[in-house]
């Protein structure tokens, strides 16, 4: 568990300006000596289900590293083959958004295909149903269990 004791000075927000249509005031707060103090504690429980995921995928990667020789190639082989797709699929979205076309039109496929899947599996309850049946089969599938 931690905890987190602060005192914060004013925000910046809190004095009095001009805008185009009318002058903001500051709200009325007590101040001592014109500095406002606040003062708040956070508390963290538990573990989050991040630092689960990744740890059991950083241990997963060390008893692939542990096992042999052979496993630590493919191992090294399959990373660098992840920086290189990163690194490629980076310069083909930069190049494919400097056309002057494209962008806009794959940015209205898009749309519409947002609302094909909202008309489709979101709007009504039974194709919502259906949906996480599709997605739990997935996820099945995927983890074989």
């Amino acid at each position: 568990m931690a905890s987190i004791t602060a005192s914060l000075p004013p925000p910046l927000f809190l004095q009095a300006r001009k805008t185009l249509f009318r002058t903001l005031r500051k709200p009325p707060v007590s101040s001592i000596r014109g500095r406002q103090n606040c003062a708040f504690v956070v508390k963290a429980t538990g573990e989050s289900s991040e630092s689960s995921t990744s740890l059991s995928i950083v241990k997963s990667v060390q008893n692939v590293w542990d096992k042999s020789d052979e496993d630590r190639v493919g191992l090294i082989g399959l990373g660098f083959a992840a920086i290189v797709a990163l690194w490629a699929s980076a310069n083909l979205v930069s190049a494919v958004d400097k056309l002057p076309l494209i962008p806009n039109v794959l940015e209205v496929i898009g749309i519409l295909f947002s609302l094909w899947f909202i008309y489709r599996y979101l709007l009504f309850k039974p194709d919502r149903e259906e949906l996480f049946q599709i997605i739990k089969k997935s996820l099945s599938e995927i983890l074989e269990q």
